[in-house]
């Protein structure tokens, strides 16, 4: 059966850059990996070819020996020309090797393969009232991640059975190859194709994980969450991704912040803001009025003469300051409110008001605060 071609398989244009040849592997590859499809042999082989196809088209040397040469590039079929009898390559590769060789082919990363390597990160969401991210509070949010296999104690083995030792690499995950060319002889290391680079076969894999080792599972973790976390404030937890690879660590939980609006309060940093309306007799004659914060209600004077707009400073009443000691402040507008409705009694008054506002005899120097005063028998 021939192989496809390489684009093909990642579903990308021959012109490709390498960032969108990266970007569809990733997907591919997340969509089809053993872990995510255990027991499917169908995924498993599609994971394989998307593989193949990155290694190659991820290299520039060997995307070039690609688009020139197509798979011979790599399997030896085909002629080259020009250097007479290569000798036998076996399974090995044919002109394509000799580059990698020269060129720093797949050595280092076939070795890479066989280390430890750490689990992929995860994310998760959490909402919060505004209070509670205000003063922080410790909530559970709920996870899907694969798990190390209980069954088999994340061997993949079947129970009562253990992995046995590659017989074509020998447990190292690499094969040694050498060949004879007319340029001289030489030398390189691939993954071995046998167990996939994990020096070990699972000829009875665990019932429960498939072989993978581990399973997918479902954990509620309880998230302390600090003080002063604000929309977009992302949460760490080291160790409560995905299982590492071959003894690695685990990856980390990302936990990303959302707070919900307050139906008073609006924030900017660690500063609250928030509006409240006073009556027009509150605004020219001064009052004590009761202003909400985080904290409870306070007292705020409202000064004679106060505008529409006025800003007030309550220190300290804010947001408590991320990892800091100290707090933000409350910002508190006063909005005059300008009644819709009047009794004829009230717009009697605010005439004599108007009448007096536009001065009288005896009194060209009276201030406005003092014509309102006579105007409501203050």
């Amino acid at each position: 059966m021939s192989k496809r071609d390489y684009y093909e398989v990642l579903g990308v244009d021959r012109n490709a850059a390498e960032e969108d040849i990266k970007r569809a592997y990733r997907g591919l590859a997340k969509k089809f990996h053993p872990d995510i499809n255990p027991g499917d042999k169908q995924a498993e082989q599609k994971f394989k070819e998307i593989n193949e196809a990155y290694e190659v088209l991820s290299d520039s040397t060997r995307r070039k020996q690609y688009d020139t040469f197509g798979h011979a590039a790599s399997n030896g079929q085909g002629g080259y020309g020009g250097y007479g009898d290569f000798g036998n390559f076996g399974d090995f590769g044919g002109f394509g090797d000799i580059f990698e060789t020269f060129f720093g082919g797949g050595f280092s990363g076939s070795r890479a393969r066989t280390r430890p390597s750490k689990g992929s990160d995860i994310r998760a969401d959490l909402e919060l009232e505004f209070e509670q991210a205000a003063f922080g509070i410790t909530k559970d949010v709920t996870v899907r991640r694969q798990e190390k296999c209980s069954t088999c104690d994340g061997t993949g083995a079947k129970a009562g059975t253990s992995a046995k030792k590659c017989d074509k690499c020998g447990g190292t995950g690499q094969v040694r190859y050498r060949q004879n060319t007319a340029l001289g002889r030489f030398e390189t290391v691939r993954t071995c194709d046998k167990c996939h680079g994990q020096g070990t076969i699972i000829e009875e894999p665990c019932s429960q994980c498939g072989g993978s080792g581990k399973v997918l599972k479902t954990r509620t973790i309880a998230i302390k969450v600090p003080a002063g976390v604000d929309n977009g404030s992302v949460i760490s937890l080291r160790g409560e991704g995905e299982p590492g690879e071959r003894g690695g660590p685990s990856g980390d939980l990302y936990v990303y912040i959302r707070v919900k609006p307050h139906k008073i309060f609006a924030r900017e940093n660690e500063n609250v803001y928030c509006d409240i309306p006073i009556t027009f007799v509150q605004a020219a004659l001064g009052d004590e009025i009761t202003v909400p914060t985080l904290d409870g209600k306070v007292k705020q004077t409202i000064p004679e003469g106060t505008q529409s707009g006025t800003v007030f400073r309550l220190r300290g009443k804010g947001i408590p300051r991320l990892n800091n000691r100290g707090r933000g402040d409350q910002y508190v507008k006063v909005l005059v409110d300008v009644p819709r409705k009047l009794s004829q009694e009230q717009k009697e008054l605010l005439r004599k008001f108007d009448e007096i506002s536009g001065g009288g005899a005896g009194q060209p120097n009276k201030s406005i605060i003092d014509k309102v005063k006579d105007a409501f028998g203050v």
